[in-house]
């Protein structure tokens, strides 16, 4: 992974990124009814402290701290992570955040009952060195018997597919109407994809195109399942969008208590 170009996608999104949704309140709130649900039924009612490490904006975080839970946020965008803290605020709940690569993660040992990875952040890590030293990390600061939560697009379809495009998604705002749809271009070894992303604003009589590029390693269900277990995790389990209602497939895996 290239450390700056990723957190210049995620930086110069930031200010736009809620226009990815139709309505982004209502996505914070469903996403963490599901989150919350699989999260309660592997640790129990809670409230539990999370770390979402690949915040973004806030979009799950603000709403596991808005159903009572301990949140901390850190992403790898300064202006995402201030933006998430600011977000949180306006909302009424307490979002502690700040930047940080989610491969050295800067907090202590066994402090958090959850760790959370969401919206396909983790295929940033374009080799498996990288995979593995942000898993370790992950790891490192899950309390004993902590859970881990991993969300990312289904590529078992995709590698095989090769889409060269996502279908245009139209946002409703004060202004008008906003458009978003992302062109992929698949690298030679079939698992590697450069994106980028198209976002069209009204702006008077014509139209604002901002265009982001950013890249992913397309990793499979399978590939993800052996790096997790590799890293000491235990009890690995795949929650499809059909069984979990979340829009990704999501993986949940225990931290192996110390012996």
């Amino acid at each position: 992974m290239s450390e700056s170009s990723t957190r210049d996608f995620y930086d110069e999104l930031a200010r736009d990124y809620h226009l990815i949704f139709r309505d982004w309140d209502a996505s914070i709130a469903h996403q963490a009814k599901v989150l919350d649900e699989l999260l309660r039924s592997g640790l129990g009612p809670g409230p539990h402290r999370v770390l979402d490490c690949s915040c973004g904006i806030g979009t799950q975080a603000i709403g596991l701290a808005l159903r009572q839970h301990d949140v901390v946020g850190s992403d790898l965008s300064p202006l995402a992570a201030t933006r998430a803290a600011a977000e949180a605020a306006a909302r009424g709940v307490s979002l502690p955040a700040t930047a940080a690569d989610m491969r050295r993660l800067p907090f202590r040992s066994s402090v958090f009952d959850v760790v959370l990875c969401a919206d396909n952040s983790l295929p940033h890590l374009l080799s498996a060195q990288d995979v593995r030293a942000a898993l370790l990390g992950m790891r490192r600061v899950l309390r004993d018997d902590g859970l881990l939560m991993i969300t990312l697009r289904d590529y078992d379809d995709a590698r095989l597919a090769r889409p060269t495009a996502t279908q245009p998604q139209v946002s409703e705002t004060p202004d008008g109407q906003v458009i978003n749809f992302q062109l992929w271009h698949w690298h030679e070894d079939g698992e590697r994809y450069d994106l980028e992303h198209f976002q069209l604003a009204p702006a008077q009589s014509t139209w604002n195109v901002r265009v982001r590029r950013t890249t992913y390693w397309a990793l499979t269900r399978r590939q993800l399942t052996e790096f997790v277990a590799e890293a000491g995790f235990t009890d690995l389990s795949w929650h499809t969008p059909a069984s979990s209602g979340y829009y990704q497939p999501v993986l949940t895996a225990r931290r192996a208590s110390s012996p």
